[in-house]
């Protein structure tokens, strides 16, 4: 029995010794250092991101997503004899796959680099082509067309998740909240302050707000957003962002809207106000009285000698 167990050892041992490796490129340990700054761009030469320590992974895709893909556009493509005729590589792929498809000078053959990033071992659809041997058949473009028309294939979800973490601003944050964008922030500031703007002149002035009709079609929509349709003729850069231009649940012209203005500048006037008393003496003046639905108002008036 115990021949049998070593004679079963033994012919294991053998298997394993004269088994092919998976990767000819070195597995690193997970007790070793990777150097972010000097890893190997040449597409043919990189190891597998399964072959990193698992706690530089991420860090190694970031890093090659940094420096995208490797489209070498000035060297000269070297021909090939393809059937009967001689086909080299066309640079103008490029455009057409900008997002992935690189090429290696010293194999000539094209890489994906996406897939290189994300795409699972043992994936079905495309084999090693784009990650592994590189793909050479210039004769055969319409490979390429078939490696991203399917938008279910390994190819286009690793395109996709290329694609959300080459951009470092599209955080969850951001792809929620669309004010976080540059431009539309930019629009909401320029719509809020036309507001404001528009709220302030209304309370210096002692003037109503609301109109009795405010539909679009109304010849006179209220003070509030008649002095916004005029600020907009006024200012060209304005005129794109408020009224019709701006989206419908975002126009800043809402009665709740005005409301808030108000009560912040109430609540600015008041800041001031303290702020200038300082430790004076000063006088109140309080008087009520009762509007037509018979609802109390309270009017508060603060004297003081002005500095």
């Amino acid at each position: 029995m115990d021949k049998f167990v070593i004679r079963k050892q033994a012919r294991a041992d053998e298997g394993t010794s004269g088994s092919t490796p998976k990767s000819s490129k070195p597995v690193l340990n997970c007790d070793e250092q990777v150097d972010l700054e000097n890893l190997p761009i040449d597409p043919a030469e990189r190891t597998r991101i399964l072959d990193y320590p698992s706690k530089f992974q991420e860090a190694v895709r970031q890093k090659y997503i940094t420096i995208g893909p490797i489209q070498p556009r000035t060297h000269i493509f070297p021909q090939k004899l393809i059937g009967n005729k001689l086909r080299r590589f066309n640079s103008s792929w490029y455009d057409d796959y900008s997002n992935w498809l690189e090429y290696n000078i010293k194999k000539d053959a094209l890489f994906c680099l996406p897939c290189y990033l994300f795409k699972p071992e043992g994936y079905k659809g495309g084999g090693d082509a784009f990650v592994v041997d590189g793909f050479s058949s210039w004769n055969k473009k319409d490979r390429l067309d078939l490696n991203v028309s399917d938008i279910e294939s390994s190819h286009s979800k690793a395109v996709e998740k290329y694609l959300n973490l080459k951009n470092v601003h599209a955080s969850i944050e951001t792809t929620f909240n669309p004010l976080q964008t540059p431009q539309i922030k930019n629009d909401y500031k320029t719509r809020l302050n036309t507001s404001i703007v528009c709220v302030r002149y209304l309370l210096r002035m002692g003037l109503a707000f609301r109109g009795h009709d405010e539909s679009d079609e109304s010849s006179n929509r209220g003070n509030f957003i008649e002095l916004v349709k005029v600020a907009a003729v006024l200012n060209g850069e304005i005129d794109k962002v408020v009224l019709k231009n701006a989206p419908k649940n975002l126009q800043m012209t809402a009665p709740s809207i005005q409301k808030d203005i108000v009560h912040a500048c109430a609540k600015e006037t008041t800041k001031a106000i303290i702020e200038e008393l300082g430790g004076d003496l000063f006088g109140i003046l309080v008087d009520e009285s009762s509007d037509v639905s018979v609802k109390e108002q309270l009017v508060v008036v603060l004297r003081f000698v002005h500095k």
